[in-house]
């Protein structure tokens, strides 16, 4: 097997070798930096069902965009500042929880979604398809110039939001004492959550983004206790999952961004495994305390 008997050959040269290797790399990884940085917040504050929502949320803004020949990457700005100020509309005007109005809304705009690229319009633009599972061995410098610019973006923005971030995730009543506007951050958080999943869209493709978004942060929280480690290990774990994902797709043919995705969900089960067999050890040598007694 050339991974154990030729690792130059399975590991290192196909990034030396060939130049989209070598940008698709690269927009893999400015994905898992984009995605850890916003998806630790998501799994900390147990918002992975409305990270789900906005990444499926872009997609009537990025076909619409698509079909009139206009840039995907406006249309799937629109799309979520139109999720994200739905959200706030649901939310403010009803009763309901809050997964109930993310839920409609989820729901609302996949229909929408399916049924623009049903058209007969749309059935003749098949590039649709790269929306949607991603096209990262196509990545142009162009794109990864835009991702750049929205890593930057994001990192920035989580920069500035982090105290309030961080006090409202623990006790969002000390944070309302404490005068950070936890609804104005809540939201605020929505929109750079958005700007990750549009930044990415184009390499894994919105429907395979998500895993991005929560597995290498949830992987991470596994192991670390303190969210600036947490949102560390989550980076380093979404490279991982990247490289071994871009080289299972280039020795097997598969789909890249769903070996990129997939290589991270096995990621999160192997350290899932890892601690579970730890804890279950730390908890058989521990001494008896009756025993003791």
């Amino acid at each position: 097997m050339t991974l154990l008997t030729d690792p130059w050959q399975w590991w290192i040269a196909p990034f030396l070798d060939n130049g989209f290797m070598q940008r698709a790399l690269l927009g893999g990884l400015l994905t898992a930096v984009t995605t850890a940085i916003v998806g630790t917040w998501v799994v900390l504050r147990g918002l992975t069902f409305l990270g789900d929502a906005l990444a499926h949320g872009v997609l009537p803004g990025i076909a619409i965009a698509f079909l009139l020949g206009q840039n995907t990457t406006l249309g799937a700005l629109v799309a979520a500042a139109a999720m994200v100020g739905g959200i706030s509309v649901v939310r403010s005007h009803s009763p309901l929880p809050d997964d109930a109005s993310i839920g409609i809304l989820f729901v609302g705009f996949l229909a929408l979604a399916v049924v623009i690229m049903s058209t007969r319009r749309a059935a003749y633009t098949g590039d649709l398809n790269r929306f949607l599972f991603g096209s990262i061995s196509g990545v142009e410098s162009d794109e990864l110039i835009r991702q750049a610019v929205i890593a930057v973006v994001v990192a920035g923005g989580v920069l500035l939001l982090y105290r309030a971030l961080l006090v409202m995730t623990f006790d969002e009543t000390l944070a309302r004492m404490l005068g950070l506007r936890p609804l104005l951050t809540h939201f605020a958080l929505l929109a750079l959550i958005a700007v990750s999943i549009v930044g990415s869209f184009a390499t894994v493709g919105n429907l395979l983004v998500f895993a991005f978004l929560v597995a290498p942060p949830a992987a991470a929280a596994l192991i670390a206790n303190r969210v600036l480690v947490i949102m560390v290990l989550a980076i380093v774990l979404g490279a991982l999952a990247c490289v071994v994902g871009l080289l299972v797709s280039y020795h097997h043919r598969t789909a890249a961004g769903a070996s990129m995705a997939l290589a991270s969900v096995v990621l999160f089960f192997l350290v899932l495994t890892v601690t579970s067999l730890r804890r279950a050890l730390t908890a058989r040598g521990a001494p008896d305390a009756g025993a003791i007694a």
